[in-house]
C-alpha cells in the first residue's frame, strides 16, 4: 500500500521560509518521479515542482527562484523549500508519486493528505 505522507506546513508571514517534507513507502521511490502540488480555495489544483527519478527539476513560474524541490532515495522522502513566501502561495500543499505502472506525474498518482500553508501579508 502506497503511503505519502506530508509535514512541515503552518502559518509564516510574508518573506518567511517553510520547508515541506513527504515521507513515502510502498513504492519503488528511486524509480518514481515525485511532485509538489497546491490548491487554493476557488482554484484548480496546479503542480508547484517536480523531480524526476535522475533528480531533473521543473518549476511553476510562479515559485521559480523561490522554491526548491529535492529528494533524497535513501530516506525515500521528497521536501519543498519554499523562501520568500508571498500571501498568494497559501494553499494545501500535496506530496505526489508518479502511478501505478508510471514513472512521470500524470493523471494516476499517488496523493498525499495535503498540509495547509498560510502565508499572511
Amino acid at each position: 500500500q502506497v503511503q505519502l505522507v506530508e509535514s512541515g506546513g503552518g502559518l509564516v508571514q510574508a518573506e518567511g521560509s517553510l520547508r515541506l517534507s513527504c515521507a513515502a513507502s510502498g513504492l519503488v521511490f528511486r524509480l518514481k518521479a515525485m511532485g509538489w502540488y497546491r490548491q487554493a480555495p476557488g482554484k484548480q489544483r496546479e503542480l508547484v515542482a517536480s523531480i524526476a527519478k535522475d533528480g531533473n527539476t521543473n518549476y511553476a513560474d510562479s515559485v521559480t527562484g523561490r522554491f526548491t524541490i529535492s529528494r533524497d532515495n535513501s530516506k525515500t522522502a521528497v521536501y519543498l523549500q519554499m523562501n520568500n513566501l508571498k500571501p498568494g502561495d497559501t494553499a494545501v500543499y500535496y506530496c505526489a508519486a508518479a502511478g501505478p505502472g508510471s514513472v512521470d506525474l500524470g493523471v494516476r498518482n499517488y496523493w498525499g493528505q495535503g498540509t495547509q500553508v498560510t502565508v499572511s501579508s
